[in-house]
C-alpha cells in the first residue's frame, strides 16, 4: 500500500541523498528553507518503506507576478522505484495541497532530464537553460493552479 505523509527535513536526506547527490556528503542535501514553518516535506511509502520525497517552499520567484507562490525542490524517487508513477503522486500530492491552500502557481528548477516528466504533468519551461553548479542544467518550470 502507497500512502503519502508529512514528514521531517532529516527523513528527506535518505532519499535525496541518494537519488539528487549521489557521492556527496549528506550535508548538501539540506537546502536553505528547509525547516521554515512555511516549508512542508511529505514523503511517499510503499510497504512502510520511504520511497520519494518532495518538499515544498513559501518561495516568491520576482519572474512570476502571482502573490501566492510556492517552490518545489528535493523531488526524488529511488532509482529502483522509478518510472512506475509515483513522482506523478508526489508532485499531484502538493499541487492539491497547494490549491486547499490557496496557491495561485508553483515553479521549480527541473533538471534537463526531468523536462518531458513534468511537462506531461502540464508545466511549462520559462526562458533559457541555466546550470547550478556541481549538479547540472536546470530549467524554470512553472504552472498556474
Amino acid at each position: 500500500m502507497n500512502i503519502i505523509k508529512e514528514i521531517t527535513t532529516q527523513e528527506t536526506f535518505l532519499v535525496r541523498n541518494l537519488v539528487l547527490r549521489p557521492g556527496k556528503p549528506v550535508e548538501t542535501c539540506f537546502f536553505e528553507g528547509d525547516n521554515f514553518t512555511d516549508t512542508k516535506h511529505f514523503g511517499l511509502f510503499k510497504d512502510r518503506k520511504i520511497i520519494g520525497v518532495i518538499s515544498i517552499y513559501k518561495n516568491k520567484n520576482v519572474i512570476f507576478i502571482d502573490p501566492n507562490q510556492y517552490q518545489i525542490r528535493g523531488m526524488a524517487v529511488l532509482k529502483e522505484f522509478q518510472e512506475r508513477g509515483y513522482g506523478k503522486l508526489l508532485v499531484k500530492h502538493c499541487e492539491n495541497y497547494l490549491k486547499n491552500n490557496n496557491t495561485t502557481l508553483v515553479w521549480f528548477n527541473a533538471r534537463e532530464t526531468a523536462i518531458p516528466f513534468y511537462e506531461k504533468l502540464g508545466y511549462t519551461k520559462n526562458g533559457f537553460p541555466f546550470v547550478i553548479t556541481d549538479v547540472g542544467i536546470h530549467f524554470l518550470m512553472f504552472k498556474n493552479l
